[in-house]
């Protein structure tokens, strides 16, 4: 698949309906880095007016999760990947359109060629920082991703 924000759209209807239906969206992808957007809407918002938390973490997971596939599929090989561990922290009540940029692409094409080269598991730690229109942080998710050599 070529990695593009049109296919990912199509990706997450399929493969991922509940972000797609909270307005999740790849906007941006490169081997660097990805941009993730989602819009504070009825359907994603929590009781105290803004972005519900997890759709927040569906957004920040999509901009490192591409990244990661993305970096797989340029490799020609057969890798699994999951997360398996993640933390957050919340800084800004998320309202309006909320923007998560992943800059860590370069990070997981060194894990992802170690993980081919070792023929071992390797994990990988990535970053999504959320900000709202105003440029001001709301929030920040790490997510560690294990990659795996399927033999």
């Amino acid at each position: 698949m070529k990695f593009s924000p049109k296919n990912i759209y199509l990706f997450t209807m399929l493969k991922l309906p509940s972000a797609w239906i909270c307005g999740v969206r790849l906007t941006a992808i490169s081997s660097e880095k990805s941009i993730v957007k989602v819009k504070h809407r009825w359907i994603n918002q929590n009781p105290f007016q803004s972005i519900y938390f997890a759709v927040q973490a569906m957004a920040a997971e999509l901009s490192t999760g591409a990244l990661v596939m993305q970096s797989i599929e340029t490799t020609h090989q057969n890798i699994s990947m999951l997360v398996a561990e993640n933390n957050a922290s919340f800084s800004k009540k998320a309202t309006g359109r909320i923007t998560f940029k992943c800059k860590d692409g370069l990070h997981i094409n060194t894990a992802i060629a170690k993980t081919i080269t070792s023929k071992e598991s390797q994990t990988c730690w990535m970053k999504s920082i959320g900000k709202n229109e105003a440029g001001e942080v709301v929030s920040e998710f790490n997510f560690k991703w294990t990659l795996k050599l399927k033999v």
